[in-house]
């Protein structure tokens, strides 16, 4: 258990990077991140802001790391979020036609690879809490 413990660690502490450094990007570059954008004040400022939430989410993700078996409830709250964002990413798709490649990776963090953290962090609890 100590091994999958420090394995899951290792991946939260991965993924983290993965908002924390577009969170960061889009903070600096604004929505010229995604591609040669002119975009008015109003869409800059919203895409900053949420990219400064995006850099957050990773950060808290992080945070969690050390003692991740006792954070069950943020690890829920945090991938709540992050599933939600790509549920509404999915509704674009839909609306809008398949995005370019990195979204569509985003997309797959988001609707795949962050639940299964989630469950691979509650089944670390659970197994922590029972010894």
């Amino acid at each position: 258990m100590k091994l999958e413990r420090r394995l899951l660690q290792v991946a939260v502490a991965l993924g983290s990077l993965v908002p924390i450094g577009a969170g960061v990007a889009g903070m600096i570059l604004g929505p010229s991140m995604v591609g040669d954008i002119a975009a008015p004040q109003d869409i800059s400022s919203h895409f900053r802001y949420l990219s400064g939430l995006l850099a957050m989410i990773g950060l808290i993700f992080l945070c969690s790391v050390p003692r991740i078996e006792t954070h069950g409830a943020r690890f829920r709250l945090l991938g709540a979020i992050v599933v939600m964002g790509g549920l509404g990413r999915a509704l674009g798709w839909i609306e809008a036609g398949p995005p370019g490649g990195t979204h569509r990776a985003a997309l797959i963090m988001e609707l795949v690879v962050v639940p299964l953290l989630m469950l691979w962090q509650a089944r670390i609890a659970r197994a922590t809490r029972r010894k």
